[in-house]
């Protein structure tokens, strides 16, 4: 079975990638609806930066960026809805989100209530301070036991599609991230679907420098991701979060191929389907 491919959609100003691009409610369906048509499994709707540094914004103002969007892609495509804000986590359910990606791993209690899928990430701090001095015991073992921890909250709670996230970038060092990669099959191993996201993030620009040494900007940054996508689902992960659609649709199907899934036939996983 080939993993799945969720599609960033940020409808913000100070996203660390695409901030600013589809703040426009129609520029942001017409992104979304590219996304579907390049393959996508999930479109994720979010309204608020997560990046390191950002500052939170209204619930209201974030509420109004989103719910226009979910409800216009979700009869077209999944949509989940990327917050922290129980508020706007209900009001996306309402406008159609059947999937709530939640980086501070609280609202399991909405998703229980709405009957929708949830995916618990993992993250230490918070986004305005979360990069300032990251420190482990084990990363590896923290975040396995945070995560199974709060997935089984969540299914003894009546969740019933529950997703782990490891937060590549929240709250970790560069070695960190790397750990965290080279660790998935223990995630995997919980029996909890995992999703993975290192899309355009920072520490691949570290990692993979440009040809002078410095880190590679944000925009140069594609490779890596898809690199690094591939080693998450070859590692266990059934999701992959990313910017670049296409490619990552096609090195999904490439990943499920030795299983019989051929090109143009990607097999829906049925705990995507929950909620839906």
């Amino acid at each position: 079975m080939s993993p799945l491919v969720m599609g960033v959609l940020n409808v913000t100003p100070d996203s660390f990638s695409d901030g600013g691009l589809y703040l426009d409610p129609d520029d942001a369906v017409t992104r979304g609806l590219a996304m579907a048509a390049s393959g996508a499994d999930v479109v994720d709707v979010g309204g608020e930066s997560s990046r390191p540094g950002a500052r939170p914004v209204d619930a209201a103002e974030e509420r109004s960026r989103v719910v226009p969007v979910v409800a216009a892609l979700a009869g077209h495509i999944r949509v989940s809805v990327d917050t922290v804000k129980p508020e706007v986590a209900e009001a996306a359910v309402e406008a159609g989100a059947t999937l709530i990606n939640d980086v501070s791993a609280s609202l399991w209690p909405v998703a229980a209530a709405s009957g929708v899928g949830w995916v618990a990430m993992h993250m230490q701090g918070t986004p305005p301070t979360m990069q300032e001095r990251p420190h482990y015991g084990d990363v590896v073992a923290e975040v396995r036991s945070f995560l199974v921890d709060r997935a089984r909250q969540a299914r003894d709670g009546g969740v019933d599609e529950v997703w782990i996230d490891p937060g590549i970038g929240f709250g970790k060092t560069v070695d960190h991230n790397l750990s965290l990669l080279r660790h998935l099959p223990e995630l995997a191993s919980t029996g909890f679907p995992v999703l993975v996201g290192t899309s355009r993030k920072g520490f691949l620009g570290t990692v993979a420098p440009a040809p002078d040494g410095r880190p590679t900007p944000v925009e140069d940054r594609g490779p890596a991701s898809l690199a690094t996508a591939v080693w998450a689902m070859l590692s266990g992960a059934s999701m992959v979060r990313v910017h670049d659609v296409a490619a990552t649709v096609q090195a999904a199907t490439l990943v499920g191929a030795p299983d019989g899934v051929g090109a143009g036939e990607r097999q829906e996983n049925p705990m995507a389907a929950r909620g839906s």
